[in-house]
This record gives structure tokens, C-alpha cells and sequence, in this order.
């Protein structure tokens, strides 16, 4: 075995943690967002919390889309 060879580093996956954390965070939103529905007595009072989560969905899909261009950015310009 030669030991002049340094160990080869453990590749660590940082950014896929923080993306799956995010992802988290928005189902919570939408379900907890979705479950206050139910709570709401009026018809009017239904529609604003489905606004309300169409509005998160369409965030959750913003961030989405910068999180993976970063990604692709991050990608094409990491040294090999």
C-alpha cells in the first residue's frame, strides 16, 4: 500500500441537505395552510385560504427553480 497517496475526501452534500430542508418547510406550509380550510365557515373565508395557498405554491415553485439554477451554476463551475 503506498502512503504517499492522501485519502481521497468525502464528498459532502451540504446543498442537497439545505434544498430537501426547504422543500420541508413549504409541504408543512401548504398542509398546515390547507388544513386551516376547514376551520373557515364561509365560502369567502374557503377561497382567501385557497388563495393563500396558491400563493405558496407558486413561491414554493420561485424558489424552487433559483435553488436548482444555483445548483447548475454551482455544478458547471466547481473544479474537478
Amino acid at each position: 500500500m503506498d502512503d504517499s497517496m492522501p485519502a481521497p475526501r468525502k464528498r459532502r452534500h451540504v446543498f442537497r441537505w439545505i434544498f430537501l430542508a426547504i422543500q420541508a418547510v413549504f409541504v408543512v406550509l401548504v398542509i398546515t395552510g390547507n388544513a386551516s380550510a376547514s376551520g373557515q365557515a364561509t365560502e369567502s373565508g374557503r377561497a382567501g385560504v385557497s388563495v393563500g395557498v396558491l400563493v405558496i405554491v407558486f413561491l414554493w415553485l420561485a424558489v424552487t427553480v433559483v435553488l436548482g439554477v444555483t445548483w447548475l451554476v454551482l455544478r458547471a463551475t466547481r473544479r474537478r
